[in-house]
């Protein structure tokens, strides 16, 4: 039997529309110049091996993973990777991360932000801040397109992602840049927060090494420590928060998620703490992890008493 070219075309056109469709879309987070930026010879290096590692990252990016429409929830979290903020853990705890909020109906934004040190940021602090506040407003911005409802955005982190994620959660009033499209009108703040084995705060005795100095260098003010130690800014109006960790971490001690959530609890912002016996720091979705392995699941319902909490 001939295969009827004419006849199959709709069919074609039909997969090929299906296809594309289900491509992840990746969106340039400034369309036009980006803030605090400065011309250099550095290129972004993505390695590939037991998980996918971006370094130099000088453009910042958002990957955009959506569920079908009539699994949608309207909820959509921005998830910041971590890795010291001298890289991107960027499939084992952004994409991959992406992929279970899906699988729940719920739309997932995966932010590649600009690593603090990079030649092509002018003022090394203020990058991942401004990209974060930035990625909430792009989100925001384009609900409608990605079939989500703009007061139900939130933010999550891992790590030093869990850093900037808390960061953001307390500084979003901060104006990081100056506005440069319509959209940087938007409100930057969360409408909830999600921080994995998080690095809170900056102090000495309390914070990750590597990440204090990555994002603030060998000697900074005491000014600029408190400033990015989290713990110090929670308000009554800090959004919702969820913190994950377990005690036997020995890259960002679990003091971290205990000091933030006293303070949520002091200024009575609904939140939640899970502290488990092991895990140590970076174990992502933690499969084949015991119980740890059902953080997800806590994560999810915690999510859905938010959104259908008694009033």
């Amino acid at each position: 039997m001939l295969w009827n070219f004419k006849k199959s075309i709709p069919i074609i056109a039909y997969l090929l529309c299906q296809t594309l469709m289900s491509q992840n879309q990746t969106t340039s987070l400034w369309k036009k110049e980006i803030p605090n930026f400065k011309t250099s010879d550095e290129t972004e290096i993505r390695e590939e091996g037991d998980i996918v590692w971006y370094r130099n990252v000088s453009v910042p990016t958002l990957e955009v993973y959506l569920p079908t429409k009539q699994n949608a929830t309207g909820i959509g979290v921005v998830i910041c990777p971590g890795g010291g903020y001298q890289g991107l853990a960027y499939d084992w705890e952004g994409t991959d991360i992406a992929k279970a909020f899906n699988a729940h109906g719920m739309a997932a934004f995966v932010l590649k932000y600009r690593m603090p040190q990079s030649k092509s940021v002018a003022v090394s602090h203020k990058a991942p801040l401004q990209d974060a506040q930035r990625a909430i407003r792009w989100v925001r911005a384009h609900a409608e397109e990605y079939n989500v409802q703009e007061d139900k955005i939130g933010i999550m982190g891992f790590s030093a992602g869990g850093h900037l994620a808390a960061t953001l959660t307390t500084h979003y009033n901060h104006p990081a840049y100056e506005p440069i499209v319509e959209m940087d009108s938007l409100s930057a703040r969360p409408d909830f927060s999600i921080l994995v084995y998080p690095v809170i705060s900056m102090q000495s005795k309390t914070t990750h090494g590597g990440s204090r100095k990555s994002l603030l260098g060998e000697k900074p003010s005491q000014e600029l420590v408190d400033f990015y130690s989290n713990e110090l800014h929670v308000t009554r109006d800090t959004p919702p928060t969820l913190l994950i960790h377990s005690s036997d971490d020995v890259g960002v001690p679990v003091e971290n998620s205990i000091l933030f959530y006293a303070a949520l609890q002091k200024a009575g912002v609904f939140s939640s703490l899970h502290i488990y016996p092991y895990g140590g720091h970076g174990y992502a979705l933690a499969i084949n992890k015991g119980y740890l392995q059902n953080w997800p699941e806590r994560m999810f319902e915690w999510l859905h008493h938010l959104y259908n909490k008694p009033r």
